[in-house]
């Protein structure tokens, strides 16, 4: 994906076309990932990628263009980034009910700066999943 092919307005338009691209990443890179996981080395363990993963990171990150090419780099993110703190899951949502704690980390990328990327970690497996990646923006 060339970058200058993503639409960086905020028009709902724009929004649909980036929550695509984001799809299409994801998908390539389960093809390319068939595991659909990544070591971290910080965690020293594996994050991995689920469909909740494409859900909630296509819908969260279209919004922003920073945030769609923070995507891009998947595994650099996947791989580098810092645990920050551990959370509570939003009782009100859905896609977090198979999750008994949130790990919020962070990874530095840069020319779009501070990423942050929330991490599921299952209930009874406490397998790390990828819940959502978005560009922090710099105040």
């Amino acid at each position: 994906m060339n970058i200058t092919q993503i639409p960086n307005d905020d028009s709902l338009e724009s929004i649909k076309i980036r929550e695509g691209i984001i799809r299409d990443f994801y998908r390539e890179w389960k093809e390319k990932n068939p595991l659909q996981r990544k070591y971290n080395i910080f965690l020293k363990d594996y994050i991995n990628i689920r469909m909740v993963s494409i859900i909630e990171t296509s819908e969260h990150a279209a919004k922003n263009y920073l945030s769609t090419l923070a995507v891009m780099q998947l595994d650099s993110i996947l791989a580098g980034a810092k645990k920050v703190s551990i959370q509570k899951t939003k009782s009100d949502s859905k896609n977090q009910k198979p999750f008994e704690r949130i790990m919020i980390m962070e990874y530095e990328i840069t020319c779009i700066g501070k990423v942050k990327m929330t991490v599921g970690i299952r209930r009874r497996t406490h397998e790390k999943v990828q819940y959502c990646i978005t560009a922090i923006r710099n105040e």
